[in-house]
């Protein structure tokens, strides 16, 4: 599947963010961007993105148990959170990012607060092949001041509290946000396939039914 190209925006680098890919970080960053490009917002909390990562993955890992890699901190996330945030397994998604974005509980906070340490700034490696040899803390406070030149073709400018998409891309964006989603949905049902090759029909577990008559059935099964 190929991203729709654009002869103003470096399309193929952003096609590389899903390159080297280790855990499921990646495909529910770009889907909690997009979210938010949608939403109307260009400049982005990151705990608003990172609660929407972890509502993105709610159903997937709650439901149907769906195994992310024993290592990924996204599927043990959620898991936690349904522990301490006492949300039901099927719970709307929007209701579950309010309630994570909104809860005061410090174990939450300091979940979602966890992500801040790699996700913004390792997705952005493709912008800057340069720097990967670089100690991890040179390399984030590298990446964080070059996202920030208003000549930077990067997706987003990073800031320690929030990140703003480059209005380069927001039309963009807006303009193909389904097929993008359909991109990371489609990229994440690969990688999820080479982790648990024997569980069938990996991309109808990663979306809520949008009926409880389509959860029954899958209860059913």
């Amino acid at each position: 599947m190929k991203l729709p190209q654009s002869s103003a925006l470096p399309v193929a680098t952003l096609a590389r963010c899903f390159n080297k890919t280790t855990a499921t970080y990646k495909y529910y960053w770009l889907l909690a961007i997009l979210q938010a490009a949608e939403s109307g917002t260009a400049r982005v909390s990151k705990k608003a993105l990172f609660a929407r990562m972890i509502a993105n993955a709610w159903f997937t890992v709650n439901y149907f148990k769906l195994s992310f890699g024993q290592q990924d901190l996204i599927q043990k996330a959620v898991q936690r959170l349904s522990d301490i945030e006492a949300i039901p397994m099927d719970a709307h998604r929007e209701h579950i990012f309010q309630q994570l974005l909104d809860s005061h509980q410090p174990e939450t906070n300091t979940i979602l607060r966890h992500f801040n340490k790699n996700v913004p700034h390792w997705f952005l490696s493709p912008w800057f092949p340069s720097l990967v040899n670089e100690t991890d803390t040179q390399r984030r406070q590298r990446m964080y001041v070059a996202s920030r030149d208003p000549a930077s073709t990067c997706l987003y400018a990073l800031y320690d509290e929030h990140i703003e998409i480059n209005p380069r891309w927001l039309p963009y964006l807006l303009a193909n946000a389904g097929i993008l989603k359909d991109y990371a949905y489609w990229n994440l049902a690969l990688f999820l396939q080479s982790k648990t090759p024997n569980v069938p029909d990996i991309p109808n577990k990663l979306i809520k039914p949008a009926t409880r008559s389509s959860l029954h059935q899958q209860r059913s099964k």
